[in-house]
C-alpha cells in the first residue's frame, strides 16, 4: 500500500505527537524517530519530517540528525513566565468580568459547569482529559475579560498551560486539590472581589506548579 505523502499527512503527524507531548505519553527527555511515527501513521517519513520541524521551532522537541529527536523538557523559566502571565492576565480579566452583576453571573454559570466536568474527568480517571478541562476553566475567566489582545496572546499558552498541567497534575489526589482551589477562585469571582482573586490565582498556580518553577 502507498505511504501518504500529502499535507495532510504532515499535519497529522503533527497533531499525533503534539497530542502525546501535551498529554504526557512524551514526556520530556524521551527520544522519538521518524521511522516510529511514520510506522504508527502509515505515512511516509517526508511529512513527519516536516511536522517535527514544526514542532522543533515552537520548543516542543529538539532534532539530532540521523538520531530522531528529543522532547524538551519544561524548562524552569518557561514555567515561571507562564505562571506569572497567567496570573497577571486572569486577574485582569476578572477585573473586566465583575463590573456588573450580570456579567458576573454569566461567568459564575459557565464555570459551575466547568467543575462538575472536572470532578467527571478524575471520577473516569482520565487525568489528560482533566488537564484540557483545567485548561478551559481558566480561558473561561479569560473570555470573560472581552479583550480580544487578551484572548489571543493567553491562546498562545494555551500548549503549554495543559503540558504543565498534566505533568503538575498527575495524580486523582493532586485534580482533588486543584479543583478545590478553582471553586476558591470561582467563590472570589461570585463576590466581585478581584483582590481576593489575585491573591488565590498566585497562591494556586504557584502551588501546583512548585516543582516546576522551584
Amino acid at each position: 500500500m502507498p505511504q501518504n505523502t500529502s499535507p495532510a499527512a504532515g499535519d497529522r503527524a503533527y497533531q499525533d505527537v503534539k497530542d502525546r507531548i501535551l498529554s504526557g505519553d512524551l514526556a520530556g527527555g524521551d527520544l522519538i524517530s521518524e521511522g516510529e511515527v511514520a510506522e504508527r501513521l502509515a505515512i511516509s517519513r517526508t511529512p513527519v519530517r516536516e511536522a517535527f520541524l514544526r514542532l522543533q521551532a515552537e520548543g516542543f522537541m529538539k532534532l539530532y540528525p540521523k538520531r530522531g529527536a528529543m522532547i524538551t523538557p519544561i524548562g524552569r523559566s518557561e514555567a515561571r513566565d507562564v505562571v506569572d502571565a497567567r496570573g497577571v492576565l486572569e486577574t485582569h480579566a476578572v477585573k473586566q468580568a465583575t463590573s456588573t452583576v450580570e456579567r458576573t453571573n454569566r461567568l459564575v454559570a459557565e464555570l459551575h459547569e466547568n467543575l462538575e466536568r472536572q470532578r467527571h474527568r478524575i471520577a473516569d480517571n482520565d487525568l489528560a482529559g482533566y488537564a484540557m478541562t483545567d485548561a478551559e476553566f481558566h480561558e473561561l475567566i479569560i473570555r470573560a475579560g472581552d479583550n480580544a489582545l487578551i484572548n489571543h496572546f493567553f491562546a498562545t499558552l494555551h500548549d503549554r498551560q495543559v503540558r504543565m498541567a498534566r505533568s503538575s497534575i498527575h495524580t486523582d489526589e493532586i485534580a482533588e486539590d486543584v479543583i478545590g482551589a478553582h471553586q476558591k477562585l470561582l467563590d472570589a469571582i461570585e463576590a466581585r472581589d478581584v483582590a481576593l482573586f489575585e491573591e488565590r490565582i498566585t497562591e494556586h498556580l504557584a502551588a501546583i506548579h512548585r516543582v516546576l518553577i522551584a
